[in-house]
């Protein structure tokens, strides 16, 4: 756990060495803003369509298993999923700071599940318990400091961008130095593939729209961001104990209850 936090704390403090990170207002103007069906943004807006499909069936999935024992922060990722598509199709449809709030937040909210998720799973019971809610609390509450600096024309987006990609860090870490509780692991570094992938999209996004004529990177980020939801919400489905992995007491009543 001390590596974990000796990373987490380097990062810390090299990212707030840097300068205030304002949100740049050509963020908002993305390559493909046709109209069509109405629609401002029309690509951009429906393909966040299967963060809402994946998000609601992670949820149906966790329902039926009253066994797991993280369950409150995959809840938290399923739920994250879900209001995404919500969130983003809100702010694509009109682009600026103030609907970026509410594509922002659902997101950190999965980050944080996702993460206490495998903290549980990788390092125990009790850490999991211990930083689910201040890693929620921290997701959060990183999106509303940046929105209201932009309100007072002093917006700063380190900590969004220390709580964004510090688990993209921490995770390769967690799975070096602590045994997995649960088979099918692959599949995490496969959804951390596609999420690189769609940051890759997304930087190139004037660049493919001009190569393709019909789809722009942005869009192509929604779908790869999408693909990762996807291949976590495989692990969460296929996944089963790791053999010689100990169980809980609570998971140990509700198996002898069936």
């Amino acid at each position: 756990m001390l590596a974990l936090v000796g990373v987490a704390a380097i990062a810390t403090i090299l990212v707030f060495r840097m300068e205030r990170l304002p949100q740049d207002d050509a963020y908002h103007r993305f390559a493909d803003d046709r109209i069509l069906l109405s629609v401002p943004n029309l690509f951009n807006v429906a393909s966040n369509l299967p963060f809402l499909a994946i998000g609601l069936a992670g949820l149906v999935r966790l329902r039926r298993r009253p066994e797991v024992e993280e369950r409150s922060a995959w809840f938290l990722l399923f739920l994250g999923m879900t209001l995404t598509a919500f969130g983003s199709a809100y702010y694509h449809w009109s682009p600026s700071n103030h609907t970026l709030v509410w594509d922002r937040l659902p997101m950190t909210v999965a980050f944080a599940g996702l993460f206490a998720a495998l903290l549980g799973e990788r390092v125990g019971n009790r850490a999991y318990r211990l930083t689910l809610w201040p890693l929620l609390a921290l997701s959060v509450g990183s999106v509303i400091f940046w929105y209201l600096g932009e309100l007072r024309g002093a917006g700063d987006l380190r900590l969004y961008a220390l709580v964004q990609f510090l688990p993209i860090l921490l995770i390769p870490l967690l799975v070096a130095l602590y045994p997995p509780k649960y088979t099918h692991g692959a599949y995490l570094f496969i959804a951390l593939g596609w999420y690189a992938a769609a940051k890759v999209f997304e930087a190139l996004d004037r660049q493919i729209y001009d190569l393709s004529g019909f789809v722009s990177g942005h869009t192509l980020k929604h779908l790869a961001a999408a693909l990762s939801c996807w291949m976590l919400l495989r692990l969460f489905t296929v996944r089963t104990r790791a053999q010689g992995a100990s169980q809980s007491p609570r998971v140990s009543q509700v198996s002898s209850t069936r």
